[in-house]
């Protein structure tokens, strides 16, 4: 009962970090206008939250070994709800790239220690549970631009990014010249009520991880599922070096292609702003509903598997935006095989290396940091190269190029998870 219970709150928790982590593109604007500053000039603040997260993801592999796991998780989700609430009454950038990257660490910490918890709990047992869990996140992602056009208005747009300098340049000279307060009431009530709900629906689930706390069964719970299985691959360090790289490529592809298709589409391919925007949408929906249906074919189908399903479509997929990188039908076609594969990677992976060697906190916030380099440094590379050439599909090509790492990694994974096991603690 408790373990249900446990991975209930935890889907909650994911659904809340992913409205949290998406409700930041439809806000852009406000948030910038807030601040006094342009888009272009405050791009810094992905980059602080991408380093939060970061450092969340180390901290929380070291404090999940030596603190209790549902009050780590408590006081994260607090990280992320008093983030929320001071957000919408930053006036200063420095003041929001502060509060980013500190919801940032929340993020990191609530990752880390969400994953590590549902292998503790379930074991085996976990692939379900691990797609059910990133399902939530995928789901929140999905709804935080609704709950955005809810709350600002029907103007608001989570597919372009790139929008142009909105402010005049006098704006931001007024506001060097005048030092503003701080903390202040945002100029947008709505954008208050925006973040406030988030933060508001971050607060009651936190509560929720203390409950356990008080179950006179909780300690012994978590005692007999981690007793319950242990083992230590022969290459274990190796075998995380290989995910930590297989996490790289996959989770910068996959931040990529989805924050560079709408300006692909519009640029590249000659699409008008509301197909692009609705080319978006078709990934990001795709991808969600996949990882949805991924929880019931979890149920029959082994880790490994999905993660070859999913390299396939990845790289077939990736393979005829390649050739035919000027058409809208196969752009269409391609982009929602593409999401669909996607969808089910990370937690396929999280769940098959459980397989093979325990993940203590530690391993998982180096897999973890993997990801979030990946997030940080091909999108990064990605933007810049195409720049210097702006005729050629450099997305495509980073996609197609990262696909062809993943497949290549996962078979030199699985040699390595194969090799003659340490037996630690292990029943039968």
């Amino acid at each position: 009962m408790l373990r249900w219970f446990t991975t209930v709150i935890l889907c909650l928790a994911f659904l809340g970090m992913g409205i949290s982590a998406s409700i930041l593109g439809p806000t852009f604007q406000d948030l910038a206008t807030n601040v006094n500053r342009n888009i272009s000039s405050l791009s810094e603040i992905f980059v602080g939250r991408a380093l939060g997260y970061l450092c969340g993801s180390v901290i929380g592999g070291v404090l999940l070994d030596c603190m209790n796991q549902f009050l780590l998780l408590g006081l994260s989700m607090w990280g992320i709800t008093v983030s929320s609430y001071l957000i919408p009454f930053c006036k200063t950038a420095v003041l929001l790239i502060v509060m980013m990257s500190a919801m940032g660490v929340s993020f990191g910490v609530l990752d880390t220690g969400g994953n590590v918890l549902i292998l503790t709990l379930w074991g085996d047992k976990s692939p379900p549970h691990m797609q059910a869990l990133h399902f939530s996140f995928a789901l929140g992602a999905f709804l935080a631009p609704l709950l955005a056009k809810l709350a600002l208005g029907p103007t608001v747009s989570a597919d372009n990014h790139t929008e142009p300098d909105f402010l005049p340049a006098a704006l931001n000279a007024s506001s060097e010249a005048t030092s503003d307060p701080l903390l202040a009431a945002p100029h947008d009530m709505n954008l208050l009520w925006a973040y406030a709900s988030i933060g508001t629906y971050i607060l009651i689930v936190s509560l929720l991880f203390f409950a356990p706390l008080c179950m006179k069964s909780s300690r012994q719970g978590k005692s007999t599922a981690s007793a319950q299985q242990s083992r230590r691959a022969q290459y274990h360090k190796a075998l995380l070096c290989l995910l930590f790289l297989f996490f790289f490529f996959y989770v910068g592809a996959e931040v990529t292609y989805g924050s560079f298709l709408f300006s692909f589409a519009t640029t590249h391919v000659g699409m008008d702003e509301r197909e692009a925007a609705g080319l978006n949408s078709i990934f990001w929906g795709t991808f969600a509903a996949c990882r949805g249906l991924a929880i019931f074919f979890a149920a029959c189908l082994r880790p490994a598997t999905m993660i070859v399903l999913s390299n396939i479509g990845s790289l077939a997929s990736c393979l005829f935006l390649v050739l035919f990188d000027r058409s809208p039908l196969c752009l269409w076609i391609a982009t929602s095989v593409y999401g669909a594969s996607m969808a089910t990677m990370f937690p396929s992976g999280v769940s098959w290396i459980e397989q093979y060697t325990t993940i203590s906190g530690k391993s998982a916030a180096f897999i973890l940091i993997g990801a979030a380099l990946g997030l940080m440094a091909i999108p990064a590379l990605t933007g810049d190269i195409q720049g210097q050439y702006p005729d050629l599909p450099v997305l495509l090509y980073a996609c197609f190029g990262s696909v062809i790492f993943t497949t290549v990694l996962f078979p030199m994974m699985y040699k390595v998870a194969t090799l003659p096991l340490r037996k630690g603690n292990r029943k039968g």
